[in-house]
């Protein structure tokens, strides 16, 4: 039960379901994730199971390693993973679908994981996301806490979703057709431009511009700028009907500041 799916329970249960899903330790709405008998008996009772777990250090997928085959023979009308468009690799900021090739990238271990799951059984459907943002964890945090950077690298493009329009792709598909879906906004842009815009709304000074040696990132982070896409949504919007809520990052972050109980100048 991470951020995303966390997000979509609060979501099912205020429209009726009964939702379950697994966590470091049990709960009232939560089984442990070491908990083989209930995680074995949820999963033979669902009507709808999704996988919300990236791949282990060690590159393999935890939950079809400990649990494919009995996701692979439950009676559950639908089955979901929520993937990353990383593992379309790097485009020199072209627009890629759905039908483009998966693992060239660095993401090596989720291609290997999204062609698994695909693999499992022929009705997965897998959903591809690129930056997640949303309550809690978005520019805006960043630029509070002074964690925010501009990296120097004018050419560099990127696309992102918010956490709600993540929500609101996969109930859609509850009701559509099979397939991979790219969920994702429909404006890909700069990070700068989002921590730039981020900025503006709180008030505060723009993070000084920096090359990639002068921000010091961790391996992880730097790894991040190392590719350059632009995702494309349509296929979702004509086969799901499905749109996103914040078309881009000025309508999500605006969104998101006024949530602080405060006005934009």
């Amino acid at each position: 039960m991470g951020y995303t799916a966390s997000r979509l329970a609060v979501q099912l249960r205020s429209d009726g379901w009964e939702v379950v899903g697994t966590s470091r330790k049990a709960s009232s709405a939560s089984i442990a994730f070491n908990d083989d008998v209930a995680i074995l008996s949820a999963l033979s009772e669902a009507t709808h199971i999704l996988s919300s777990v990236p791949p282990s250090r060690d590159g393999g997928d935890p939950v079809l390693e400990r649990y494919g085959e009995a996701i692979a023979a439950a009676s559950a009308q639908w089955i979901g993973y929520l993937s990353s468009t990383g593992v379309y690799g790097d485009t020199q900021g072209a627009w890629v679908d759905e039908s483009a090739s998966v693992g060239s990238g660095r993401r090596s271990a989720r291609a290997a994981a999204d062609l698994e799951w695909q693999q499992l059984r022929d009705d997965v459907r897998i959903f591809r996301l690129p930056g997640i943002y949303g309550p809690g964890r978005s520019a805006l945090e960043r630029v509070r806490e002074g964690k925010a950077h501009r990296i120097d690298l004018p050419d560099q493009i990127f696309s992102r979703v918010h956490v709600d329009d993540i929500v609101s792709g996969l109930m859609a598909s509850f009701f559509g057709p099979l397939g991979i879906y790219n969920l994702s906004d429909d404006f890909p842009c700069s990070q700068n431009a989002v921590i730039e815009f981020a900025s503006l709304l709180l008030g505060t000074a723009t993070p000084l511009m920096l090359s990639l040696e002068q921000a010091q990132l961790s391996p992880m982070a730097a790894a991040f700028y190392a590719e350059n896409r632009r995702i494309s949504n349509r296929k979702a919007k004509r086969v799901l009907g499905w749109g996103p809520q914040y078309r881009d990052y000025k309508q999500g972050l605006t969104a998101l500041f006024h949530s602080f109980g405060q006005k934009v100048d």
